[in-house]
């Protein structure tokens, strides 16, 4: 018996015994009512803060287009990622609880979509982790090479590497009818057969590049980053930069470790690397898989928290938009508190502009 999962559709083989397979049927009707209310709940909450947030973001970090600093031009296309991720997040929702209503079109758009965002908001934090190893440990040679020219050639180039890698998405990706519930349509690898299969096998792989890469990145670059300040004079700065290198490479761990294991063993099953002779275990594994990916996913909506709302200087200007916007309960708190920001500002130009 070997099943296979894209996306919210699961469908399972068995090629010597029907009646096994009625059984994984039956059996399925729990995690069916999961993801007709677990997911789209989570994908909802998930959705508006994610947007609320990343919104924000965009908006204070447009407003100085042509003074952005090097890290906030990463940000800002950070962010960007994560937003056009959430957009997809609707289509999601619906099609948990009533199928593919979009057509062919939408479909292979959704797939690309977040196939792009997914893989190049994971690179973009590891540019981002390597611009602070380059800004702190290598200040006067890694002047050139952070001119903000070249940090927009480097998003661009990203961008366009990663929508290659996401295209086969768009080519196998079509709409029929759900294997379970033929009244419902379902998004899947319908297409060209083995092929789509092996597509499958490749984008998982491709995801736990994105996962480990990134992170191996990360770790270095924050660990020399550590280093480097642990060793510097700046006593008052420094316990701060290094509690939020700490924190961003712990965040993306373990919001996408838990996925990438257990992608990794759902591949194993695929591939009958591992065997089970009931649907037991199979059961099990698919809720498991689904939960950990929301899990991982939730780090789209933690990033404008973790990389920007920390930063003075971006609380500053997010209270101003704000008190523009008139919300005065939020800014006469926060402007009574502008004062001490000013000053700790100038005394720990380290910590603003580690972020």
């Amino acid at each position: 018996m070997a099943e296979t999962d894209v996306g919210n559709s699961t469908y399972i083989y068995d090629n010597t015994n029907d009646t096994a397979f009625q059984t994984c049927d039956d059996e399925g009707a729990a995690l069916r009512t999961f993801h007709a209310i677990f997911q789209p709940v989570l994908y909802i909450l998930i959705f508006l803060l994610g947007v609320a947030g990343n919104g924000l973001m965009v908006t204070v970090l447009l407003r100085r287009w042509r003074r952005l600093r090097v890290t906030e031009i990463y940000l800002l296309h950070l962010a960007v990622a994560d937003l056009m991720l959430l957009f997809t997040f609707p289509f999601d929702v619906v099609e948990n609880i009533a199928g593919w209503l979009f057509g062919e079109f939408l479909c292979k758009v959704t797939g690309l979509v977040q196939n792009l965002n997914l893989h190049c908001g994971s690179f973009l934090l590891a540019c981002i982790g390597f611009d602070r190893y380059l800004a702190i440990v290598h200040a006067i040679p890694s002047m050139q090479s952070r001119r903000p020219r070249i940090v927009h050639l480097t998003c661009i180039t990203l961008w366009l590497v990663c929508l290659g890698l996401s295209i086969p998405n768009a080519v196998f990706l079509s709409v029929r009818a759900d294997a379970r519930q033929t009244s419902l349509l379902s998004c899947f690898y319908h297409n060209y057969g083995i092929y789509a299969n092996n597509w499958v096998l490749t984008n998982t792989v491709l995801d736990h590049v994105c996962f480990f890469l990134p992170l191996a990145v990360m770790t270095y670059c924050y660990t020399a980053v550590v280093v480097t300040l642990c060793n510097s004079q700046k006593r008052q700065t420094k316990q701060g930069a290094i509690r939020l290198a700490l924190l961003l490479t712990l965040v993306f761990f373990f919001c996408w470790l838990p996925y990438n294991v257990t992608l990794l063993i759902k591949t194993m099953v695929d591939m009958d690397v591992i065997s089970y002779e009931t649907c037991e275990p199979y059961v099990r594994l698919q809720p498991t898989v689904d939960v950990t990916k929301s899990l991982g996913l939730s780090h789209c909506c933690l990033n404008p928290f973790l990389y920007a709302f920390v930063g003075v200087r971006f609380r500053n200007e997010l209270i101003q938009l704000l008190c523009k916007l008139g919300c005065s309960p939020v800014c006469l708190p926060s402007i009574r508190g502008q004062g001490h920001s000013r000053l700790s500002t100038s005394t720990s130009t380290s910590t603003s502009t580690f972020i």
